[in-house]
């Protein structure tokens, strides 16, 4: 299965801070927010990569992210020039994606928990069509609203309804077969002129062959498209490190565990930056004790 990470919106929620560099590019504590939908991808064991952003942001991610290989992966790059809606990487990405089974994750979504790993591969091996995860919340009116029946199969899916039917919101990390280019393309635009991804789902819906996920408590997401959800994941993301001493999202971590370098690619790259708690944790996962270090350097050991 290949990945994209769909990073191109102009992050208008986000004016003034979003005018000169794009949302998903901003830090959400201690990286840069597209790390963590890079680091969902890696969790699937997916290596082959595709960022889609707009043509102005479009230097800076390949500044950040190059052509992948720090993290055992391979990212190419293609630029969505008019803001078509979420279905419309698919129209985009065709070529790149060649027929083969495709996910799909928005730059400014966070998924942390301890069973998301195992959610990702599950709906990587398992998906038959389309699998989607639903996750309640408070305010389904802001987001497509799936519907299910008595024995939970989804039944409706509504964008940004005003009369929700359910809790549970469609989330931006979806899971696709090889025809989701071909469905994309059979779309209509919607009132706000966009190939809505809720229209997407509901072809797989209809067909019979849309598989819905739920998020339990275990899991947390967050959509950090706003200056507040923006400081809440922030905020969210260190508290979590801090109690766990773990850090989450961490791609060079993720490629170590799946085997996609080794420790010492990782300490050749890391070494050439400053220390700061991020440069020190990933130091840490390869074995090596900067305090130790340091204190070596100084004379004290």
């Amino acid at each position: 299965m290949k990945g994209i990470i769909l990073a191109a919106g102009a992050g208008t929620r986000l004016y003034p801070v979003s005018m000169p560099i794009s949302k998903v590019l901003l830090p959400v504590y201690d990286k840069p927010m597209v790390y963590y939908p890079l680091s969902n991808l890696m969790m699937g064991g997916i290596r082959d990569i595709l960022v889609i952003t707009n043509e102005e942001d479009d230097p800076k991610f390949r500044k950040l992210l190059g052509d992948g290989s720090q993290f055992g992966v391979h990212i190419d790059y293609l630029i969505q020039y008019v803001p078509k809606g979420i279905s419309d990487a698919f129209i985009i990405a065709e070529e790149w994606i060649d027929g083969d089974d495709v996910a799909l994750v928005l730059g400014d979504n966070i998924f942390c928990g301890p069973e998301m790993q195992s959610l990702i591969r599950s709906a990587i091996e398992e998906n038959e069509g389309a699998t989607v995860f639903g996750y309640r919340v408070d305010d389904p009116e802001r987001f497509g609203v799936v519907e299910f029946d008595a024995d939970m199969n989804a039944v409706s899916i509504e964008e940004k309804p005003n009369k929700p039917k359910s809790n549970y919101a469609v989330v931006g990390l979806y899971f696709y077969g090889g025809k989701a280019c071909g469905l994309a393309k059979t779309l209509v635009p919607s009132d706000r002129g966009e190939l809505e991804i809720t229209d997407l789902n509901i072809k797989y819906m209809e067909e019979g062959r849309l598989k819905v996920k739920l998020l339990g408590d275990d899991v947390r997401w967050l959509d950090a498209g706003t200056f507040d959800s923006l400081l809440e994941a922030g905020n969210f993301i260190k508290d979590v490190q801090t109690r766990t001493v773990k850090n989450v999202g961490c791609p060079e971590e993720i490629a170590l565990k799946n085997g996609f370098v080794t420790k010492e690619e990782v300490i050749e790259r890391i070494s050439k930056f400053k220390d700061n708690s991020y440069q020190i944790y990933v130091k840490g996962i390869c074995g090596i004790d900067t305090l130790k270090t340091e204190q070596s350097k100084n004379g004290i050991l």
